[in-house]
């Protein structure tokens, strides 16, 4: 008879032991659970979200090919303009010096020339 009292006892005590114990557990199951739909949640919220920066990423590439089109362009357009500027200068610059040189002279010969009549 006590042995059956003890046993009751022992059966109650794991019963109380199994409940307290039961409790956290099923708190900490909710907690997984919240996390779960959270991680889901997440992940469906990003996988759109890295479709679009992927969509950006090769949009701004397509963009930075035609800037670098555009820069070679000018490069290009600076080098003809140098060029030309060199042929320019090379065809008219020295004819246009002599010209100036020799009406500079004509002009210091006919002031030459005024000054010595003058002077007579």
């Amino acid at each position: 008879m006590v042995g059956d009292i003890a046993g009751l006892i022992a059966a109650i005590a794991f019963v109380l032991l199994v409940g307290v114990i039961a409790i956290p557990l099923i708190k900490l199951g909710k907690v997984l659970d919240e996390t779960r739909n959270t991680v889901r949640s997440l992940s469906d919220g990003a996988l759109p979200l890295l479709s679009e920066v992927t969509t950006t990423v090769a949009s701004t590439n397509q963009q930075l090919g035609k800037v670098d089109t555009i820069t070679n362009n000018v490069a290009q357009v600076s080098t003809n303009v140098s060029a030309l500027t060199a042929l320019f200068a090379a065809t008219l610059g020295s004819p246009v010096v002599k010209v100036a040189a020799f009406t500079y002279g004509v002009r210091q010969a006919i002031g030459g020339r005024k000054a010595a009549g003058k002077r007579r």
